[in-house]
């Protein structure tokens, strides 16, 4: 066949009408009633990226609407209401940056969510933190189609043999050293910091998760660091996550790992409580995955760190843990593994214990019974759980192994510190968080004994005693990987001090902790310095007896810890705390999840709930990924 000329580009122009396709228009469901609420957090967002809340307009203050700032994250009012009555009340939605549709374009991964949409302005650019772009929307990922590969995602970065990127290489060695050296504190196989890393260089997902911690911790203790780089590798890491959780042919054990490092990253980053979005995402894979107590490898480091920032945070908010600690499937049989070499298993059966020290608290009873009868049996019952509790303590520090008891105890006047507080040397890592749960809730049960005050002379010597223990192992640890526990009992320790010098003491304690670590904890001072009764115009205040029944104030954000969300306890907070130091000006008009309550936070992280994590998202698994295939 003769070749036939082809028209010259210019008169290709215009409509193709030889390939024309018609369509039946899509039908219309009939209207029904709608209650739509629309929250814009676009400023929010912007403002966590340099100069982004520059580019938008100066707000005129509106006399009707109470000041709250949309950032504070959690805080309570001092006096709560019955838990009964709020024990099912609705939190604002975890959503943060999940879409509301997860099609599956072919040139991105996700659409920004709808609410966050913003009608064009030339006069404004918008960094929208849930968006395909970020600041450094340069490595922005292409959405691929799913296939059988090991987690779903298919493309030429998964496999690396080595990190050659100099910043990159920074944030790793960070990650590594400071924020892998806490996560891994009752692990002894230390996953995060040792062996996960060399995983992550075929995981796009889990590397970009562990350069964001790495980059957050920097922002933390450096200046000279900005968190755009800790965004963008934070939002990368979520996008992968939650493509992934879209194939049900998904790797679930690194779907697991990297919710879990997403969620430290929430608590490094002293999130608000309606941005918290991996936090109960984590817990709801963790069960997926069937990982619980009994489990091994990277399941038993994911379980135990993820339960262990739950308990500082219920500890903080005086909440009950939401996974019931008898559910765990925790050896309890304290005839077993007595041996040296054991800690980390005693390590576990003691957070088993404070757990259960922390729902005992958590569910002290608001008001009496109808009858003094009635009164007097609930009495009787909560006394003998105290007293179960009490015996559980004392039977866990006589059978533990002896490398789980000090190596050297010096007086005040024998040490060389000039410290107010004898110094406790304990040598294992495990075995300092071990001994800081125990003394904390030896501390907390003098305080919530149902039929013997505080003021009591034997409950008052048995939170002396243990306080000034809490006191001195933190006065004298070299070990930064145990700062997130010494925070918070550290705090809880210090309410019960009623002497000058220790309390100075402690105060300089916390400004080192938080020049190493970088954590907000500055509020703290101020806290204890109510507590305390401080007068600057009176150079000793008369000490101020603990109340039996104490709040919880955040000082571990995420904690805890807040999970680990760098933050302690100060039990008997008069007032809202907030992550960072706030004006007090009385309780904030909006309402705050109240102490003595499930936690609410964790409450539906379950996939066989209605209201679970990823709602818009999740696709359940065709099958579990064998942990075993990791040899981790």
């Amino acid at each position: 066949m003769p070749d036939v000329p082809r028209a010259p580009p210019e008169m290709r122009r215009g409509l193709n009408f030889i390939d024309t396709q018609v369509q039946s228009p899509p039908y219309l469901l009939p209207p029904v009633e709608w209650n739509v609420a629309f929250q814009d957090e676009s400023r929010e967002i912007a403002s966590e990226y340099k100069g982004g809340l520059g580019k938008y307009a100066v707000l005129s203050p509106d006399p009707d609407v109470s000041q709250v700032d949309p950032t504070l994250t959690f805080d309570y009012p001092a006096t709560a209401a019955p838990a009964s009555s709020l024990s099912h009340q609705a939190l604002p939605p975890i959503q943060g940056i999940l879409p509301e549709s997860y099609d599956d374009p072919p040139n991105i991964i996700f659409e920004p969510p709808r609410e966050q949409q913003q009608p064009h302005n030339p006069h404004h650019h918008h960094h929208t933190h849930s968006a395909t772009e970020s600041t450094f929307s340069s490595n922005t990922l292409q959405g691929t189609p799913y296939g059988n590969s090991e987690n779903g995602l298919n493309g030429e970065e998964e496999q690396r043999e080595y990190l050659n990127n100099q910043e990159e290489v920074l944030f790793m060695q960070v990650f590594v050293e400071e924020v892998g050296l806490w996560m891994d504190s009752m692990d002894p196989m230390k996953h995060f910091s040792r062996l996960l890393p060399f995983h992550s260089l075929k995981e796009p997902m889990l590397l970009n998760a562990f350069l964001a911690c790495g980059a957050r911790h920097l922002t933390l203790v450096n200046p000279t660091y900005h968190e755009d780089k800790a965004l963008h590798y934070y939002d990368t890491a979520t996008r992968w996550l939650l493509k992934s959780l879209q194939n049900p042919n998904r790797d679930t054990v690194i779907c697991a790992t990297t919710a879990v490092i997403l969620n430290v990253y929430e608590i490094m980053s002293e999130r608000a409580l309606q941005r918290m979005n991996h936090i109960a995402g984590a817990r709801a894979l963790i069960k997926e995955c069937g990982w619980n107590a009994r489990s091994t490898g990277i399941g038993a480091a994911c379980f135990w760190l993820n339960v262990g920032m739950e308990l500082l945070s219920c500890l903080h908010f005086n909440w009950q843990v939401a996974w019931d600690p008898d559910d765990w499937g925790l050896d309890m049989d304290f005839a077993r593994e007595q041996e040296n070499g054991k800690e980390e298993v005693w390590t576990y059966r003691m957070v088993y214990i404070v757990a259960k020290v922390a729902n005992f608290r958590a569910s002290i009873p608001r008001f009496s019974e109808s009858s003094p009868r009635e009164e007097q049996i609930r009495l009787q019952k909560r006394y003998e759980q105290w007293t179960k509790l009490k015996q559980m303590m004392d039977s866990w520090n006589e059978n533990i192994p002896r490398t789980m008891h000090p190596m050297a105890y010096l007086y005040p006047y024998q040490t060389t510190s000039k410290s107010a507080f004898p110094e406790v040397w304990l040598i294992k890592r495990t075995t300092i968080i071990a001994r800081l749960f125990y003394h904390t809730a030896m501390v907390l049960l003098a305080q919530i004994n149902p039929v013997m005050s505080i003021d009591t002379e034997e409950m008052g010597e048995m939170q002396k005693q243990h306080a000034n223990l809490i006191c001195g192992i933190v006065a004298h640890v070299k070990d930064r990987g145990v700062a997130s526990v010494a925070l918070r009992s550290l705090a809880i320790a210090a309410e019960a001090l009623t002497v000058r010098r220790e309390q100075e003491e402690v105060l300089q304690i916390f400004e080192k902790i938080s020049k190493e670590t970088g954590w907000r904890i500055s509020f703290v001072f101020k806290e204890l310095k109510e507590k305390w009764c401080w007068d600057e115009a009176r150079p000793q205040p008369p000490p101020q007896p603990p109340q039996q029944i104490p709040n919880s104030a955040m000082l571990h954000s995420t904690a805890t810890l807040q999970p680990y969300q760098y933050q302690t306890q100060t039990p008997m907070s008069t007032q809202p705390i907030t992550l960072q130091p706030q004006p007090s000006t009385g309780p904030p008009s909006g309402g705050r999840p109240p102490s003595g309550i499930l936690n609410p936070m964790l409450a539906t992280a379950d996939f066989s709930m209605p209201k679970h994590p990823y709602q818009t998202v999740y696709v359940p698994p065709n099958s579990l990924t064998p942990q075993a295939q990791f040899n981790y």
